[in-house]
């Protein structure tokens, strides 16, 4: 059951995480407001950056590009989104996300459903070089 209804995050109440590249914020989840199906982020990502590829066993994910544009690889497979655009990579699919412009690129991001850990729910296939 969902405890914090009415709870709003901002970009700037939550850490940035960047372990992976870029800047991901984690907005709606479990920890920051009770989800119980699925969380949103959103991940920022100056000029040559990118998130390295990974995969989700147990979640989709839906990508929509909010300012920028991006190429996202889906197993080894480039397809370059721009703002205003949005993708769904289905779980087991391989991908990482590149800025392919020369502006900050700002991708929303939700995942669903929850894996059923947080430890198994992301699966990394490279390193930050």
């Amino acid at each position: 059951m969902t405890t914090n209804v009415r709870r709003v995050i901002g970009i700037d109440d939550v850490p940035a995480v960047t372990k992976r590249g870029g800047d991901i914020r984690l907005l709606l989840t479990p920890s920051t407001v009770g989800a119980a199906t699925g969380f949103l982020g959103v991940a920022i990502l100056k000029a040559g950056e990118r998130i390295t590829e990974h995969y989700h066993p147990y979640s989709d994910e839906f990508l929509y590009v909010v300012c920028g544009a991006v190429a996202l690889d889906l197993d080894d497979e480039p397809i370059t989104l721009c703002a205003g655009q949005g993708v769904l990579v289905p779980r087991n699919v391989r991908h990482r996300v590149r800025n392919a412009g020369e502006v900050e690129a700002r991708v929303v991001f939700h995942l669903c459903p929850l894996a059923p850990r947080a430890d198994l729910g992301h699966v990394d296939t490279e390193k930050i070089p």
